[in-house]
């Protein structure tokens, strides 16, 4: 971006591109399928699900924050990055000013978080700070998780078992078997999201010391785990029906299916920047699935 660019964004278009919008149905996709479940079983709830729904927004908002500015300050974020405008490293924002946002956006998050714990106890808390604590040590602090090849994992973790359970128990008071194994699938295709991100990203991020698993692995084995990512998320729903713990309308998801062939396609056939249409493909993919979960799950 070029200064002339730069000067032509106001305030709210600064904001709004360190925000990164198009990242925000991944985060709303597990909530989506948390609720569906819920549905299912007659525990739907309107106020906790949006404030579910409400705190998964901003969390993915807060670490997108995070990860803007950290990344700057780790030498991560130079002009020749190929993902979409950083604010920090393109000098639209100062470290403090997004340090700022970050720490108000998950402030937001943890009074939201204080009604979920009002209804269902401590334990809403513990998971609350953990996945703040988790999306800032991603890129910041002293051991940061994404450095080391430890994004993959815990954005299974955060994106699919928190995300899924965590919405069913918030509105149910447990957790169901079909909450806990269905978290599988939208974890996967989350992570799906950051591997493509990483693909990109490689040569910049292995010049940079950063050693994600896709530094680790090579271009061509971290095209085949996001295969794998995909593939089993879509397999994981007749098997899960034969098993009796979804119904068979649950294979609605499946329409979904187009989106991911053509985002795997271009995982595929391109490189670089080109990759960005796959990054959006993927998160579109994770929202349209549980979406479609959802509707098959009302019929």
């Amino acid at each position: 971006m070029t200064s002339l660019e730069n000067n032509e964004m106001n305030s709210m278009q600064i904001w709004l591109a360190a925000v990164r919008p198009r990242t925000l149905p991944a985060a709303a996709s597990g909530v989506a399928m948390g609720s569906a479940l819920a549905w299912r079983d007659g525990s739907f709830h309107w106020l906790p699900a949006l404030a579910a729904l409400l705190i998964a927004l901003l969390l993915q908002i807060g670490s997108n924050l995070a990860n803007d500015v950290y990344d700057f300050e780790r030498g991560a974020d130079t002009s020749a990055r190929h993902g979409p405008l950083r604010v920090t490293q393109a000098g639209l924002l100062s470290p403090a000013q997004v340090k700022r946002g970050m720490w108000i956006i998950f402030g937001l998050a943890a009074l939201l978080g204080l009604y979920l714990a009002f209804l269902r106890g401590w334990i809403v808390i513990a998971l609350g700070l953990a996945a703040i604590i988790s999306a800032i040590a991603y890129t910041g602090g002293p051991f940061p998780l994404g450095y080391y090849g430890l994004g993959d994992l815990f954005v299974f973790i955060f994106f699919g078992l928190a995300a899924v359970a965590g919405t069913y128990f918030a509105q149910a008071g447990f957790v169901s078997a079909a909450a806990w194994w269905m978290s599988a699938p939208i974890g996967l295709i989350v992570t799906a999201i950051l591997v493509v991100n990483n693909l990109r990203d490689l040569e910049n991020d292995r010049a940079a010391g950063k050693h994600t698993l896709a530094v680790m692995m090579g271009a061509r084995a971290t095209r085949v785990e996001y295969v794998l990512c995909i593939v089993v998320a879509y397999l994981l729903l007749p098997i899960l029906i034969f098993l009796r713990i979804i119904p068979v309308f649950a294979l609605s998801a499946w329409l979904s299916l187009p989106i991911a062939i053509m985002s795997t396609r271009i995982v595929f056939t391109q490189q670089g920047r080109r990759l960005n249409a796959a990054l959006a493909g993927t998160g579109q993919t994770a929202l349209v699935y549980s979406l479609l979960f959802f509707l098959g799950i009302i019929l």
